[in-house]
């Protein structure tokens, strides 16, 4: 699962890459530095784990992840090709969400691609490319589906009228994710066609180290341009995380994030949201060679989980033993919680929930 980090040139989008990941995007002063996508996979912070390991005691441990890719920045015009508009678009529709860079700081040395600063102007100009880019893929399939309809075919009918929706809502400049489409015709209509402005959203405001804390007057204007998609809004100061990010020790991390008033990193708090963005969460496996986070989609069975483990796990499926992670740390370990009658037996319907600790038992 991928999220893809977008936004107008200059906002800072291979500056936040280069804090979240440990690649090093080039990151420079003028448009397009990034040609091609970076990509990066990169740990999820969770404070579960470190007490798994303190409990445990395991020979390693091994974080969840996100991979992170930084898509080259797109101007007006990008959906009929203008900068890199094909392969910016090409980039982002092979992501499964979009973290949007929105750029809520003024600094003189820095240039603007529109020669001022004014987020709900860039969010807009990203906005509208991609919409158009989605209703020339509506209106492709609607030629198709329109020819069977004519026939009389129900089911050509139905796609029809759900695909004269989104062209009448793209059209009015609305994204095809705050298009009132019921969740059966989403599945069975829209998810297929894999639109640009259908994927998740998570808008970061990049702001100066000053605002890092409680925002500024552009956060405001992006708040409330943005309350009505019922998408996250995240601060932070993107140069000054990456300061942070190049000291070596963590006392002297600590100190940094103290001295501006935040308790941890916003790269932790956007990683995080963004894994909850692509709709997934955790269950850890624990035992002495390795205690482990594992990723998945929100809603997934014991069987599924298993799955992500090894194929053959999900293929011969017979139990799963489940402790939750307040029970395996109340306790101290998954005997004592055994003896407690805390450990559950749970069968092929069971979902996982975060921060089950699971044992399968399979015979293929």
């Amino acid at each position: 699962m991928k999220a893809g980090i977008v936004g107008l040139p200059n906002v800072g989008k291979s500056t936040l890459f280069n804090c979240l990941s440990n690649a090093k995007a080039q990151s420079a002063n003028f448009p397009f530095c990034t040609i091609e996508p970076n990509i990066g996979v990169v740990n999820v912070p969770d404070i579960r784990l470190e007490k798994l390991e303190e409990l445990v005691n395991p020979e390693r441990v091994i974080p969840a992840t996100v991979e992170i890719v930084d898509i080259a920045g797109l101007v007006k015009g990008a959906s009929k090709g203008e900068g890199l508009g094909n392969q910016f678009l090409g980039n982002i529709r092979e992501t499964d969400a979009i973290i949007h860079v929105l750029r809520c700081f003024d600094n003189d040395n820095i240039v603007h691609v529109d020669g001022s600063i004014d987020p709900i102007r860039d969010k807009e100009t990203i906005d509208i490319e991609l919409q158009l880019k989605d209703l020339e893929s509506v209106e492709k399939k609607l030629d198709k589906v329109k020819r069977a309809a004519k026939t009389g075919n129900k089911e050509a009918q139905k796609e029809e009228a759900v695909l004269l929706k989104l062209k009448e809502g793209l059209e009015a400049g609305v994204s095809v994710r705050a298009i009132d489409i019921s969740d059966d015709d989403r599945l069975a209509y829209v998810k297929p066609l894999q639109f640009i402005t259908d994927k998740p959203v998570l808008y970061v405001c990049n702001v100066d180290e000053g605002s890092a804390v409680s925002g500024n007057e552009y956060v405001n204007k992006v708040k409330e341009a943005v309350a009505s998609e019922n998408a996250e809004v995240i601060v932070l100061a993107v140069g000054t995380e990456a300061d942070i990010t190049e000291l070596d020790d963590y006392e002297e991390r600590q100190m940094f994030l103290q001295d501006m008033g935040l308790e941890e990193p916003g790269a932790s708090v956007l990683i995080r949201a963004a894994y909850k963005l692509l709709n997934q969460h955790t269950y850890f496996t624990a035992g002495v060679k390795e205690v482990r986070a594992w990723t998945v989609n929100i809603g997934a069975t014991a069987p599924q989980a298993a799955g992500v483990i090894h194929t053959d796990f999900e293929k011969g499926f017979i139990r799963a033993e489940v402790i939750k992670y307040d029970d395996f740390v109340s306790y101290g370990s998954e005997a004592k919680a055994r003896e407690a009658g805390k450990l559950g037996v749970e069968g092929k319907g069971y979902i996982v929930n975060d921060g089950d600790v699971m044992h399968f038992l399979f015979n293929v």
